[in-house]
């Protein structure tokens, strides 16, 4: 087992930000990771340390708790080092148990602490750490950054032998990185010719600084006269209105914060026209503790039915404004969406390569859920499909279509007028990229009559009922999958599950080798990814049925690199119950293991069975899937989608999916719930889908 020490070498860094995200870059990688924080420097008056907080709730990470800083404190103070020494090992071997590698976050300097940089050196040194050191590329030359790594080198033997190199945090975005790295390399004396490698450079995202509108009223203790979207707008830009409503107009913008005096009718009325014409602002701040003038309340009412969030300051607009620009970039320990996106955008950028030389192999093939994601979209990236979405005028489906042009998910194309797709993106205060492809479905739709017309002869359609059904740009966008214009269709965001599957079982159709179309959800479990099927798409199927299900769902999960162990789920494990119902369980598992005798196939079992090791051991100890399944058949749709929502809700479980099998080119609905990231997964899933169907 390896273990990694982050030390930072100046005041402000961002160590706890650069520890979990270097935790989940090596989640990434397919390690088993453990984290500890040996000694707290925050968490006072009962508040959980923060590291240990996020590690464990975001990372899922077996943290201990740490050390309190006035326990270290007494115990320098007496002399006792040794005894201190003894205490964070056992909280390091604690953290360390059944992993692949420890991540261990030192202190950070601090001047009423003259102690830090001797306790990580002693920590470093006792645990036989290599030692990463972190620096803030923000307010720091390069000359400067390279004598204060030369520095804490130094500190640390004078060598850079038990060094695993540097990360660079908060480069302004105009910043060379490789340029940066050469003067640093140039300037330094023990890290010139690349002794100490670079293994990430991290841009600064003003993005992830955008505190919630809550966390506002709490730092200025506002009075909050409506609640609305509080706790998920975020701040992204303070207007503070010195002048007529007609020249702020261009600043109310979404995550805007407007900050105004009460009497100011005008700023107020332009506010609340705004919000209901669809600009999802932060909030409005009234200051000098004032009221709303109640004959414009009613006016403004709709504004607040939509979720603007209104509160009120005790301090005049100038204190308010000067209060606000003091505010910690902290993220609190509540906010847990914020600090996940800073997890994963420093992964992104940390390159781990260098430290898995020193990890070596895994002790077991495994896919936790960063793993999975990360898999996923790698391998969207290289099969550069090409993906329809025919909600193309829905807020986060253009979102998502936005991510995935930028981040090279995938090449999709938006069904839908460009100008209102273009003003729906203004109004969501995102650009559309050039190379974004957006297709008028009323200058194309003429194309696919005749082509839909030969696919539905056998069924007598008519041109007139084609070119009436191409209305749905559902319809459209299979047409384009069917005549292999593009390479997957991705839709639900406002359409049901059968709006998006009907066109594609008429148009698509089934795989030769499929008896049905069947769908499963990818369940990101903290230690593992777990597949359901089917959760989504037939409502009782029969046993010959719920046996194509089992194997669609297994090649699924073998596709996405989750090894299938496949559990025939039941309320009776093994020969110990019997009914209808059990015995559909029971010859569908058989007639699984006769057609494809290569999976690992086990059934009737009880979900606790077939998830639990210790009760998997005692209710069928010969099993080689019950404790350890990966695939989950559920025996009707009632089952299946109610256990998946239970576990998603009641667990906090992030699902992807329905992913639909058996088609013969990959189509896939989404939840109209789907949140931007969902749809960002979904069309990874699919693009992933048609390179598979491609490569076979």
């Amino acid at each position: 087992m390896h273990t990694f020490f982050l030390a930072p070498i100046g005041f402000d860094s961002g160590l706890t930000s650069i520890s979990l995200g270097l935790v989940r870059a090596l989640a990434q990688a397919g390690l088993r990771v453990g984290f500890v924080k040996p000694i707290s420097q925050d968490g006072h008056n009962g508040e959980e340390e923060h590291s240990t907080h996020f590690a464990r709730a975001i990372c899922h990470t077996k943290s201990p708790t740490p050390l309190s800083l006035e326990h270290v404190e007494r115990l320098l103070s007496q002399g006792n080092v040794d005894q201190l020494m003894e205490e964070i090992v056992s909280l390091y071997q604690e953290a360390a148990r059944d992993v692949d590698v420890v991540v261990v976050e030192g202190l950070v300097p601090d001047q009423q602490q003259v102690f830090s940089t001797f306790l990580n050196t002693k920590i470093a040194r006792n645990l036989q750490a290599q030692v990463l050191l972190i620096a803030g590329a923000d307010k720091m030359a390069p000359h400067d950054i390279a004598e204060k790594l030369d520095m804490t080198i130094q500190a640390f033997g004078g060598t850079t032998g038990n060094m695993a190199g540097y990360i660079l945090n908060r480069l302004p975005p105009d910043t060379d990185a490789a340029r940066l790295a050469e003067d640093i390399a140039s300037a330094g004396r023990l890290i010139k010719g690349d002794r100490l490698p670079l293994i990430g450079s991290i841009r600064h995202d003003p993005e992830l600084l955008a505190p919630r509108t809550l966390d506002v009223a709490n730092y200025l203790k506002a009075r909050l006269m409506h609640a609305g979207q509080l706790t998920r707008r975020r701040v992204r830009s303070i207007v503070v209105t010195a002048r007529s409503a007609p020249n702020i107009v261009h600043l109310l913008k979404p995550g805007a914060l407007i900050i105004t005096a009460g009497d100011r009718e005008d700023i107020v009325l332009a506010t609340a026209i705004a919000t209901m014409n669809g600009v999802p602002l932060a909030g409005l701040l009234l200051t000098c503790d004032s009221d709303l003038d109640p004959r414009i309340l009613p006016l403004c009412q709709p504004a607040f039915n939509s979720g603007l969030p209104v509160l009120t300051s005790e301090y005049n607009t100038f204190e308010t404004a000067s209060i606000l620009t003091n505010m910690s970039r902290q993220v609190p320990v509540d906010d847990l969406e914020r600090m996940e996106r800073v997890i994963d955008y420093i992964a992104e950028q940390l390159d781990t390569a260098p430290l898995k030389k020193f990890v070596g192999q895994p002790k077991e093939i495994r896919l936790p859920p960063p793993a999975f994601r990360f898999q996923l979209m790698e391998k969207a990236r290289r099969a550069n499909r090409r993906i329809v979405l025919p909600e193309g005028n829905e807020p986060r489906t253009i979102r998502a279509a936005i991510i995935c042009h930028e981040k090279g998910i995938a090449r999709c194309v938006l069904l839908g007028r460009r100008e209102e797709i273009r003003q729906i993106a203004d109004s969501l205060d995102v650009a559309l990229p050039e190379g974004l492809e957006i297709l008028d479905p009323n200058e194309i739709r003429h194309r696919y009559v005749a082509p839909m017309v030969e696919l539905r002869k056998s069924k007598g359609l008519l041109p007139p009922v084609a070119e009436q059904q191409l209305e749905d740009n559902v319809v459209l966008g299979t047409m384009m999958l069917a005549l292999d214009e593009v390479d997957g269709l991705v839709s639900g965001a406002v359409h049901t599950t059968a709006n998006t599957i009907r066109p594609a079982l008429q148009l698509i159709k089934t795989a030769p080798e499929a008896r049905l179309v069947s769908s499963v959800f990818f369940m990101l479990m903290p230690e593992q990814v777990l597949v359901y099927g089917d959760c989504a798409v037939n409502p009782d199927p029969g046993a010959e049925e719920l046996a194509d299900i089992a194997i669609q769902s297994a090649d699924s999960a073998s596709a996405f690199g989750i090894p299938p162990r496949v559990a025939m789920i039941s309320y009776s494990t093994g020969s110990s119950g019997s009914g209808s119902d059990v015995e559909k369980v029971r010859e569908a598992t058989r007639i699984a293991r006769e057609k494809r005798p290569d999976l690992i196939i086990d059934g009737p079992m009880q979900y606790d069975a077939a998830s639990v090791v210790s009760v998997g051991r005692q209710k069928a100890p010969d099993s080689p899937v019950a404790g350890r399944a990966t695939v989950f058949i559920f025996p009707d749709l009632n089952t299946g989608n109610t256990t998946y929502k239970a576990v998603q809700r009641s667990a906090n479980v992030v699902s992807v999916g329905p992913m639909l099998q058996g088609l013969r080119k990959p189509v896939n609905d989404l939840s109209r719930g789907a949140l931007v990231d969902d749809i960002v997964y979904t069309i990874a899933l699919t693009a992933l889908q048609a390179e598979q169907r491609l490569s076979h």
